[in-house]
This record gives structure tokens, C-alpha cells and sequence, in this order.
């Protein structure tokens, strides 16, 4: 396993981080004792980072991953879970709220401390309201020892921006913006390096968009950008390659992302993501899918309040 420094923070990530979305039967239902095997394994390979959220599963990704991580010494992992977002609908970003969210997530994964937290999906709320009241709120509990550092996520790269030329911020959580279909977090990095701000980056395979599984009925991805991910499914099903493999090993290549969540429940799932650190991507298939996805390179689709898109 690999490691990065996560901006200015001084935390050592591993570059492979354990998206913990699963865990919350996000995506079918889970076994509990696999889902503990799981975890060991993955701090056992070097896996040292391990994200989730109260929205995952609506609390049952926070309540799994403490139990997996029950007895595991503190410094083993570094932990971030987020405020903001309860449900598909259901956002509050106010100050009473987020406050009562961070007691909850620590009793729910049974910690004292949550090393990076984050406001989640933050296009769903006002950017005003996350500026002016969410992180003086945030930061308030920061200064008790309950969090260490604090960052925000969302779709839309304006956001990043937007809060970044208002305020200060330790690291950002991006997702589907930095894979084979989509480098379009690259043009955040300056900013991002020149104010220390870490880089985490989630969804490298589009929510599934860069797999060989059917794409849930929830997917927004425009037509011409699925008909151009079969077409790259295709040609690496005929060259006897895995696309998924190629588009995790293109993201966690860069230098300049600290880390890449990854989605992980089993055993399965894992060593197959471990697989991918063993070998660097063909050059050869990788220039190849790039053309066939180059016309819907940075293709993306919108989220959030109509301002913050």
C-alpha cells in the first residue's frame, strides 16, 4: 500500500480508501460478519482510511463500520463522516443540526474523535448559509477535540470554489470528477495546492457508469455518456481486460489526489481492489478507452439547487 499526505493536515492516507456507503445496504443487503472480516482485511492490507455518513443506509454505514472497527486501536484509521444530509430529501445544514449530528455519529461508530468531517453534498443548501453559519459552527466543535479537520463535498467543482474564495477549508471530497470519462477536478488542483487544501476524490467509476454491472435505474448519466461507457466496456470485454480494474488503477495513479474511495462490503470486493495496486494500467488499453470516451470527456450532469450548479 501507498501513501499520500492529505493537504496541509499532516494525516498519511492510504492512496486506496474504504468507502463505507456499502456497509449501509446501500446496494443490497449486507452480511454483518463478513462486513467486520472485511474491515480486518482491509486495515491488514495497509487500508488506513474509512469513510461513511449518517445519509448511508440512514445511519446503519455508521453503526456497521463501528462495529467492525470495535476494538481497533485509534491510530490504526484515520475516520471521516459527514453532517448536512439525513436522507434523499432531507438536508440541514444549520448550526443546531450539524451540532447534534456530530454527538450522533461519534456514539453511532463509537469513537471520541472524527479525524475529517464533512458537509455533505453542499449544492443542496445555501453556500451563504454554509460559509456564515455551518463551518463557524463546525469549527467551534473543532476547537473541543470531537473533530479534527473539516472539509465539504459535492458535484458541482463551482462549489469547491465558491466556498474556498470566502473561507478557509482543510480538504475537499470530490466525486465522478476525476476518472476516465472525467479529469475535470484537475482544473481545481492549483487552488486546491496553493491553499494546502487535500484532495479525496470518490465515484472514480461514475457510480458504477465504468462497470460491468446494469446501472441502477437512479443513474444520471445523459444517454450519449452511457452509450460511450458500454462502447469502452465492450472493447475491454473483447481484449480480455476489466474496465473497472483500468479506471481504478488510471485514478489512483495521480499524484496529486490523496486518496480515492472506493465502495467496499466483502472480502471479494476488496481483494479485487487490492488487485489493482499490483500492476500500473496498460498504456496501450488506456489510450484506447480514452478515444472512445473522448466525446463525452467531462461530461456531466446536474445536481443541486439551480445557483449552485
Amino acid at each position: 500500500m501507498h501513501y499520500r499526505q492529505l493537504g496541509r493536515t499532516g494525516l498519511e492516507v492510504s492512496i486506496l480508501g474504504f468507502g463505507g456507503s456499502p456497509l449501509g445496504g446501500v446496494f443490497g443487503e449486507v452480511d454483518a460478519a463478513e462486513c467486520v472480516r472485511t474491515v480486518h482485511a482491509a486495515l491488514d492490507a495497509g487500508i488506513n482510511y474509512f469513510d461513511v455518513a449518517p445519509f448511508y443506509g440512514i445511519t446503519r454505514a455508521e453503526s456497521m463500520l463501528g462495529r467492525c472497527l470495535a476494538g481497533i486501536p485509534r491510530e490504526r484509521f484515520v475516520l471521516s463522516t459527514k453532517v448536512g444530509r439525513y436522507g434523499e430529501e432531507d438536508f440541514d445544514f444549520s448550526a443546531d443540526r450539524v451540532t447534534r449530528s456530530v454527538d450522533e455519529s461519534l456514539q453511532r461508530i463509537g469513537v471520541e474523535t472524527i479525524d475529517l468531517l464533512v458537509c455533505h453534498d453542499i449544492e443542496y443548501g445555501s453556500i451563504d448559509q454554509i460559509v456564515e453559519e455551518t463551518l463557524p459552527a463546525l469549527r467551534e466543535i473543532q476547537a473541543t477535540g470531537k473533530v479534527r479537520f473539516l472539509g465539504i463535498s459535492g458535484l458541482p467543482l463551482q462549489v469547491f470554489r465558491r466556498v474556498l474564495e470566502r473561507t478557509d477549508l482543510d480538504f475537499i471530497l470530490s466525486y465522478c470528477h476525476y476518472g476516465l470519462n472525467d479529469t475535470s477536478l484537475e482544473s481545481l488542483v492549483p487552488m486546491l495546492q496553493e491553499r494546502g487544501v487535500g484532495v479525496i476524490n470518490a465515484s472514480a467509476l461514475g457510480m458504477g457508469l465504468l462497470t460491468d454491472r446494469p446501472l441502477p435505474a437512479w443513474h444520471p448519466a445523459p444517454p450519449e455518456l452511457r452509450a460511450a461507457a458500454a462502447a469502452a466496456l465492450a472493447y475491454c470485454r473483447a481484449q480480455g481486460a476489466d474496465l473497472a480494474q483500468l479506471g481504478l488503477q488510471f485514478a489512483l495513479a495521480n499524484p496529486e489526489i490523496a486518496t480515492t474511495l472506493v465502495g467496499i462490503a466483502d472480502k471479494e470486493t476488496l481483494a479485487k481492489n487490492l488487485a489493482t495496486l499490483e500492476s500500473a494500467p496498460d498504456p496501450d488499453l488506456l489510450r484506447n478507452v480514452q478515444e472512445i470516451l473522448r466525446p463525452v470527456h467531462n461530461l456531466t450532469w446536474p445536481t443541486g439547487r439551480p445557483e449552485n450548479r
